[in-house]
């Protein structure tokens, strides 16, 4: 396997340094201002280049980067993949320019896909109501977690102040029933991957809010009880929360509401292709069953009996969790992709998610300790650094997967190829993987060695960041 694509990397002795556009050509201008003089400075040096150097510029800084324009971005569990361009024509129509605040009446398009995709979240998650809301997935189990603490307050058992989740969750899981307020009371998975039944027993009573659960799990695997574990719940009077981030390993097969879920999030970005990362908006819909329909955010869209939309606040609701209706051109994208795709296509790509995952596993010479997998799978580096391998798998040319976690396999090697991926990718991807296995401790220590940023000091730059070019003067 060769070392690099040339397009995507130059050669290690490579000048691959490309300069600050401040450290190119540069002029000063005059600034003639109107506002107070100690406002304003009397000229401003700016960067003075032609547009063919600024286009350059650019597209040179594009090409030292990685996305999932570039190939596969198998990060386990955080995972992104390709965003067919349709969905962007789609949201890039002039209809889909409204401004959030005109009145119902004026926007009965925008309201009308609304409740569309309300509904196929709904059908798709088998829940009863769905907001869209929350502009992230984290934002929607925060969201869920306010849903939670609304119905125990109403029901007159607002001491219920503790949320379980299992420690193979994902962190965000964590954080959003601390931020809620909760208690969070971990348990351990068991020996097979899985929620530890005896554990989850113990730790449920009367103080349990909810439990936070995320079916199939981050090691790729099924939680086989979970009829057993929603009963365990339900009778310790606390409601079962699911982090949908692993949602299209099961789409047109199973749905959480059928499994006893009360309350789930929807990452859009995975399960529907939307973009995701680098700080943008997203969208983390929620949704729920009937005996938490009235507490959903403000606004919903409902349909009224004359055949018009409208905005209307749920009766006991929790307010906003985020501006309007959420962030609206993320969700055309989904209504988009789903509207496309269909029932049948949504089902065919729960089953190529589910294969490429488990097909990659037998591809990598890694071992592979649980299984079989649905959307993702879990390898361990064994007696190399895992971090190591991810570092050194950016000199074949492809996204490392995630490391370390979950922990309970050594040196873990997180990784989930998405259902977007051909064979081909895959066998490169199984190619990457084999190739660092039987490389020595020297060489994986020092990569990478053939990317534009070479290997860098992790702890200082975790404990020193700097975070303005102004830094490096």
């Amino acid at each position: 396997m060769e070392y690099y694509d040339q397009a995507r990397y130059q050669p290690a002795d490579a000048d691959n340094y490309e300069p600050l556009l401040s450290e190119k050509d540069q002029t000063s201008v005059d600034v003639d201002s109107p506002l107070p003089d100690d406002l304003t400075r009397d000229d401003v040096t700016l960067p003075s280049l032609e547009e063919p150097e600024l286009a350059r510029h650019y597209v040179r800084l594009s090409q030292q980067n990685y996305g999932v324009d570039s190939g596969p971005y198998p990060l386990g569990s955080c995972t992104m993949k390709y965003n067919p361009r349709f969905t962007e024509d789609v949201a890039a129509v002039d209809d889909a320019s409204v401004h959030p605040d005109r009145s119902g009446d004026s926007v009965q398009g925008t309201l009308q896909l609304q409740y569309d995709l309300q509904d196929y979240l709904g059908r798709i998650g088998g829940m009863d109501a769905v907001t869209l809301q929350p502009p992230a997935g984290a934002a929607g189990e925060f969201a869920g977690i306010l849903l939670a603490e609304a119905y125990h307050e109403a029901n007159g058992e607002g001491h219920r102040d503790e949320v379980v989740v299992p420690d193979a969750a994902h962190g965000t899981n964590f954080a959003s029933a601390a931020l809620g307020g909760y208690d969070v009371v971990e348990i351990p998975s068991g020996d097979d991957g899985r929620v530890d039944i005896d554990a989850l027993e113990a730790a449920l009573g009367e103080n349990t809010a909810a439990l936070m659960l995320t079916n199939p799990n981050t090691l790729g695997l099924f939680e086989r009880n979970i009829e057993q574990i929603s009963e365990m719940v339900h009778d310790a009077g606390g409601l079962l929360y699911y982090d949908g981030a692993n949602l299209n390993a099961l789409l047109g097969r199973a749905r959480p509401g059928d499994m006893g879920f009360d309350i789930m999030h929807f990452n859009v970005h995975k399960t529907f292709a939307t973009p995701h990362g680098g700080g943008g908006p997203g969208a983390g819909p929620v949704g729920v069953t009937e005996d938490l329909a009235e507490f959903l955010p403000d606004p919903h869209v409902r349909k009224t009996e004359s055949g018009q939309y409208e905005r209307y606040t749920p009766e006991r609701s929790v307010g906003k969790v985020h501006g309007f209706e959420g962030n609206w051109l993320v969700l055309v994208k989904a209504f988009a992709y789903i509207d496309r795709l269909g029932d049948d296509g949504l089902s065919d790509a729960s089953a190529k998610a589910v294969l490429n995952a488990n097909y990659l596993a037998e591809q990598v010479e890694y071992d592979v300790p649980l299984g079989p997998f649905h959307h993702e799978f879990v390898a361990s580096a064994g007696d190399q650094d895992a971090a190591d391998v991810a570092k050194r798998m950016l000199d074949y040319g492809v996204h490392p997967p995630t490391t370390k976690w979950p922990e309970l396999v050594d040196e873990a090697l997180m990784t989930e190829p998405t259902e977007v991926e051909t064979k081909s990718n895959l066998d490169d991807l199984a190619d990457a993987f084999n190739a660092v296995a039987g490389e020595d401790d020297e060489t994986l220590a020092n990569a990478p060695t053939r990317t534009t940023a070479r290997l860098i000091d992790q702890t200082t730059a975790a404990r020193n960041p700097r975070l303005s070019w102004h830094d490096l003067d």
